[in-house]
């Protein structure tokens, strides 16, 4: 008897291959790993499928400026980001019913994610470790979370590009900015840590990038002359001294 698995076409995620096309690169690799999973380890499946929704909607916070909590479940994760973006299109603007419908679908993707979170607990191949008599759920499921996953992660990231309430903040590159970062560098001193050394501007990034957004946006060219003149008269009164 032939094996199901073998004779059943792969399972594709077209939603999240569409977002991979247009941009978010880094999901790549989550997508192929699910597509995969859902036949030959439908548990994994679950992980991953929590994992690629994370994914995108951290990166559709930052694109816009906002830094999410490690302590927010998925959930919540969801909630915040929908809560950034605009759902109604500019045609359907003063409709109430409409806003009253798509916040309604809006509840069944959250009930959704919530029921992939559960499943991933206690069917999940990766989150906890499980007793051998547990029975463990199979392709038919896999699919239910896949489908789920992809079809949310479609959406958010559709309504993201498309219908934004203000334009997105670029993402913010520590290697963009090279000229501020030197400034930093000669305006505080370098950061030790028993024998480690670290550059002011790069410690900076790692730890508050919203501060140095801040302190970037209000950097002028001459400030790093008027720094390197404070830094060379500082020198010159230690030479006096």
């Amino acid at each position: 008897m032939a094996d199901a698995t073998s004779s059943s076409p792969q399972f594709v995620m077209v939603g999240a291959r569409e977002v991979v096309a247009a941009g978010m690169l880094h999901i790549e690799r989550q997508v192929i790993a699910i597509e995969e999973a859902v036949a030959k380890n439908p548990g994994l499946a679950f992980d991953l499928s929590k994992t690629v929704v994370e994914s995108v909607c951290k990166t559709i916070l930052s694109d816009r400026g906002h830094v999410s909590d490690e302590a927010w479940d998925l959930p919540r994760l969801l909630k915040e980001t929908a809560g950034k973006l605009r759902l109604v299109p500019d045609a359907c603007a003063g409709d109430a019913d409409v806003t009253a419908k798509l916040k309604k679908t809006l509840g069944g993707l959250q009930t959704t994610i919530q029921g992939i979170c559960e499943l991933r607990n206690t069917h999940g191949f990766a989150s906890h470790g499980k007793d051998a008599s547990v029975p463990q759920l199979e392709i038919s499921q896999a699919l239910l979370v896949a489908r789920s996953a992809d079809t949310i992660v479609s959406f958010l990231f559709h309504v993201h590009r498309q219908y934004s309430n203000a334009v997105p903040i670029p993402r913010l590159e520590f290697e963009d900015h090279a000229e501020f970062n030197d400034y930093v560098d000669e305006a505080n001193d370098v950061v030790r840590i028993f024998e480690v050394e670290y550059r002011p501007s790069e410690v900076l990034f790692a730890v508050d990038k919203e501060a140095y957004r801040n302190f970037l946006a209000g950097y002028a060219p001459e400030d790093k002359d008027v720094g390197q003149t404070a830094a060379a008269s500082g020198s010159a009164e230690v030479a006096h001294d």
